[in-house]
């Protein structure tokens, strides 16, 4: 079918439900596996993802692929996991989601900035950049990821006091 837009189609599909039971829809891929198509669906919620949830989800996706014409009647394999540490930081959530984490901020104009996330709200995240605090627009973020950290602090450090 011209113009068709699987993968729209799928996030459309797949959203809201998952929304309704706490889940969000960070990503979704469609790619061809030999005859079937291969569905691997990205989901993350606040507070982490557990194996619990993920079960959940893949229960309702699967669900939802099979009562839809999505995929147009072609097999396929579902995997439903969490993104990987290494996920772009590409909303608001993300930010929220990571407090207490060091991010490599790359900024308009060519700007690196590297530093702990103390908090963030819609718009911004305000970092501990080697002791002092930093506001950091989103808009003025071109890319943004977490880094690993092995020996993550118990509690974020606080410029306060």
């Amino acid at each position: 079918m011209a113009g068709r837009q699987p993968k729209s189609e799928v996030l459309d599909l797949l959203t809201s439900p998952l929304r309704n039971r706490g889940i969000d829809v960070e990503d979704v891929e469609l790619s061809d596996a030999g005859r079937r198509k291969l569905v691997r669906v990205l989901v993350d919620k606040d507070g982490g993802i557990t194996l619990d949830d993920v079960a959940s989800a893949t229960t309702v996706v699967g669900e939802l692929l099979d009562s839809s014409d999505v995929l147009e009647d072609a097999p396929y394999t579902l995997e439903v996991t969490s993104p990987g540490v290494d996920r772009p930081l590409t909303e608001p959530r993300h930010w929220r989601r990571n407090v207490g984490r060091i991010v490599v901020a790359h900024l308009r104009g060519g700007d690196v900035c590297t530093g702990r996330i103390l908090r963030s709200d819609a718009s911004t995240a305000n970092l501990d950049v080697e002791g002092t605090e930093r506001m950091v627009s989103y808009a003025d973020v071109t890319k943004a990821r977490i880094e690993v950290e092995f020996n993550r602090p118990a509690a974020a450090p606080s410029l306060e006091g």
